[in-house]
């Protein structure tokens, strides 16, 4: 079987600056199902990497003559672009079947099938033993009905099996399928993170045991939180390291679990040497940070030279509404430790709560100035399908845009009790003008110690964000 996976043209999310990550998910399903079936043929097109557009993408799966064609997907925000992507291999291939993922198609699974006629099929959750299984059947000439955790067409019937267990063991899964894209590794950068370092990912667990109620990852991954053990990610960053060349890792993890198992990967990375030659980064709750300060000096130690903190909000109200289960003292607190240990700290911060005013939000950018962090992001609450939020908006009509293209935290797609979805995007610029336009910030950033901050702050004066936010008002 000739197994092709895509990773589509599309374009990312400006507020990183350069950025062209690696298809971690499609690389992840790749390596599992070439070492499940060796035999087949897999191929993997990154229509990024290799500088492919539309007619590059149908050039390259004529020359593929697909039988299945996998694409990946992740943010609803790119969910049009996905289906182009399918309806792009059925015009090349009609008889080869596609099949896509995701949070955003296993969400709205069986909506998408009967919108979109070019999707033969969609993996619901994990999708490792899904995708197995659907070569398996194809290739037997099998009904797929016997295939947990998928949504399929059957003549003009759309059905869903049951749900698929989910992995118990992280450590059985193949290493990430670098070699399948081994040779454009040099064009995956981030230039505002990594510099020039060679960058790559990897995932050292799944899922989340909180309820945020704005993410969408809860339910995606049942709940629940999953974890490959300390020596597994240690050897991965070293597979990375020695086979790829990486220097720059993105712990691409929910949420960065800290206790025994962290300082067991701390002890590792430090035992082996790779703290001095691969440096890492992570996101992780504020209370896990407070809790575990007396790893942070080890974690240092370790490569780990950039923490992202989910903050989101200054107000213990509206952090009870998000069920975040954090509070505001927590997250300066967390702050300043990473500080006193060397390891830059990110902010994340959302604004376009339903109760959110023009004073709650300049109230979020004075928290924001008080708390100080090396780096902050402002994002605007956004209704992910499959997400507590969601239902909520939908059952009360507060969605104003069902563009999923404006689904990525930069746009307003629904207003406040108080505030249009245009003032709320004002906000958003306000914001960021607020924080990025602090000439005494902008002049500590560019002469701090932290050479990961001093870095970042020179890349960010050369970019034009606040300009391309206002575009969007």
């Amino acid at each position: 079987m000739r197994v092709v996976f895509v990773e589509p043209p599309k374009e990312f999310w400006f507020v990183m600056g350069e950025y062209l990550p690696p298809p971690t998910a499609a690389l992840q399903l790749a390596a599992y199902l070439e070492a499940e079936r060796p035999r087949d043929e897999v191929t993997v097109i990154d229509c990024q990497a290799e500088g492919l557009d539309w007619r590059g993408l149908e050039r390259r799966l004529e020359a593929e003559e697909p039988d299945v064609v996998a694409v990946s997907s992740v943010a609803t925000c790119n969910a049009y672009t996905v289906v182009r992507a399918l309806e792009t291999a059925k015009r090349v291939a009609p008889d080869a079947l596609t099949i896509t993922g995701g949070q955003h198609f296993t969400a709205l699974a069986e909506p998408s099938l009967k919108e979109y006629p070019v999707i033969d099929a969609i993996a619901r959750g994990e999708g490792e033993w899904t995708l197995v299984e659907v070569v398996e059947a194809r290739e037997a000439g099998r009904s797929l009905a016997e295939v947990k955790g998928l949504t399929f067409r059957h003549g003009d019937e759309v059905v869903s099996t049951p749900p698929r267990p989910l992995i118990e063991d992280l450590d059985a899964l193949p290493m990430p399928g670098y070699h399948l894209v081994e040779d454009h590794l040099d064009r995956y950068h981030f230039r505002m993170m990594a510099g020039d370092r060679r960058y790559l990912i990897i995932e050292g667990s799944r899922g989340c045991s909180h309820r945020c109620t704005f993410c969408s990852q809860c339910a995606f991954w049942g709940n629940r939180w999953r974890a490959k053990s300390a020596k597994r990610i240690a050897d991965e960053i070293e597979y990375c390291r020695d086979q790829f060349d990486a220097e720059f890792i993105w712990l691409t993890d929910d949420n960065f679990a800290f206790g025994p198992r962290a300082d067991r990967l701390f002890n590792e990375l430090v035992d082996r040497g790779l703290g001095d030659e691969v440096l890492w980064f992570v996101q992780a709750r504020v209370d896990d940070v407070v809790a575990s300060r007396e790893s942070l000096p080890m974690m240092r130690r370790a490569g780990n030279e950039w923490v992202l903190l989910g903050v989101e909000s200054g107000s213990l109200e509206m952090l009870a509404s998000y069920r975040k289960g954090v509070s505001p003292g927590q997250a300066r607190r967390a702050v300043e430790l990473l500080k006193e240990n060397d390891i830059f700290a990110q902010a994340t911060l959302i604004i376009g709560h339903r109760r959110d005013t023009r004073a709650s939000i300049e109230g979020l950018r004075r928290f924001v100035d008080d708390l100080d962090p090396d780096l902050a992001i402002f994002m605007i609450l956004t209704p992910f399908p499959g997400t507590e939020l969601y239902e909520e908006a939908v059952r009360n009509g507060w969605i104003e845009d069902w563009n999923w293209a404006h689904y990525d935290m930069i746009h307003a797609v629904m207003p406040t009790e108080t505030l249009t979805r245009q003032e709320v995007q004002q906000e958003l610029h306000d914001c960021y003008r607020s924080f990025y336009g602090s000439l005494t910030r902008r002049l500590r950033g560019i002469f701090s110690s932290n050479r990961f901050k001093r870095r970042t702050y020179r890349y960010l004066a050369s970019q034009n964000l606040l300009r391309q936010l206002r575009d969007l008002i």
